[in-house]
């Protein structure tokens, strides 16, 4: 049965996620001019990426990642899949120790961040031991009741902006690839599709209808940036920790019954956060059991999870949230391009092998 509908909304409710807290950031800090060069090139990039990676995925019908490597071989699967577990790894830590620190700054300052990580990490937790099916169908259900908000919240948010901060619009020299930051912004280019290819066994879909869904998220990569350099210009919008926050935090509605807008923003960001989590702890753990199928998934979960967990304790600061980011960089990129691209390989001589 077609699931399309469902596969759409997760990926759009877990990129929303990734874009508009740290991405704008990093974009911001990695060029003083033309930002759109950066942006369109990380865009570019995931179009191209995910197509690759659905057209190879298309070759093995009702098989998942783990299944495509372990029947090319072992040695297949071991090269290409403890990598990726790794960064599913590194992804979960760095996702609920930044998210945490997010929400501490932003609303909760007095509660412990201990207690944030691990009210993060429970719900997350508990909809990854329901199943794929689970996560999908609470994601349909959140996304009808708080995507609205979003796409509220993002048209009013340019009621602030100055038009004249736009310029320049060229950066002729490229220099945001000397910049650790820009790497850092593929973080939210290149942390969300990988699900694609394990929840083929699950839930069939369209190539097509993500490749559409990957459209419609380009003006959310743009304006995520855009808005708060428009809002408060280049040299200030470079100070802030979290800018596009900043920006939603200026808008004011006379007619609006609530004082902040931010408040509802915030909040459903984070709520489709803890569905992303709760998807790559589900991925992490289907590998895990792959490897350890005599130990119960629940038991794995709950181990990854405590293990995460004490990870996140043992980070105190957000110098070492930033530091994990950079020694993330060479996997990241590493799964971005050789995920998609065997997959293709292995499915092309799949089919040329008859």
């Amino acid at each position: 049965m077609d699931k399309s509908f469902q596969v759409v909304v997760i990926y759009i409710l877990t990129h929303l996620g990734l874009i508009f807290f740290i991405y704008p950031r990093s974009i911001i800090a990695s060029t003083d001019e033309g930002h759109w060069i950066p942006i369109m090139i990380g865009v570019f990039l995931h179009f191209i990426i995910i197509a690759i990676y659905m057209k190879g995925l298309s070759y093995f019908p009702n098989k998942d990642l783990i299944t495509i490597y372990l029947g090319i071989g072992k040695g297949v699967a071991f090269i290409f899949l403890l990598p990726v577990t790794l960064y599913f790894l590194m992804i979960n830590i760095i996702t609920v120790r930044a998210y945490s620190e997010i929400i501490t700054i932003v609303f909760l300052s007095k509660t412990p961040l201990w207690a944030i990580m691990a009210l993060l990490l429970f719900v997350s937790t508990y909809l990854a031991a329901k199943g794929v099916e689970a996560i999908f169908r609470n994601g349909v259900l959140l996304a009808s009741i708080f995507l609205p908000f979003i796409i509220f919240i993002f048209c009013v948010s340019f009621q602030n902006v100055d038009w004249h901060y736009v310029f320049p619009i060229m950066d002729k020299q490229f220099s945001f690839f000397k910049e650790s930051a820009y790497f850092n912004s593929f973080f939210a280019v290149g942390g969300g599709f990988l699900f694609l290819g394990f929840v083929q066994p699950y839930l069939s879909y369209q190539r097509k209808k993500i490749l559409i869904a990957a459209i419609a998220l380009i003006p959310c990569f743009i304006f995520s940036v855009y808005i708060p350099i428009l809002t408060f210009g280049q040299a200030t919008a470079s100070t802030f920790l979290f800018p596009f926050v900043m920006a939603v935090d200026t808008i004011n509605l006379n007619w609006l019954m609530f004082d902040r807008v931010t408040m509802f923003f915030l909040l459903s960001l984070i709520i489709f956060i803890m569905i992303f989590i709760s998807l790559v702890l589900w991925k992490t753990v289907r590998i895990l059991n792959t490897c350890f199928p005599s130990i119960k998934p629940i038991y794995l979960l709950i181990t990854l999870s405590l293990f995460i967990f004490i990870i996140c304790l043992m980070t105190p600061n957000w110098k070492d949230v930033e530091r994990l980011f950079a020694w993330n960089t060479f996997l990241r990129f590493y799964i971005i391009f050789a995920v998609p691209i065997s997959v293709y390989y292995f499915g092309i001589r799949l089919r040329r092998a008859g």
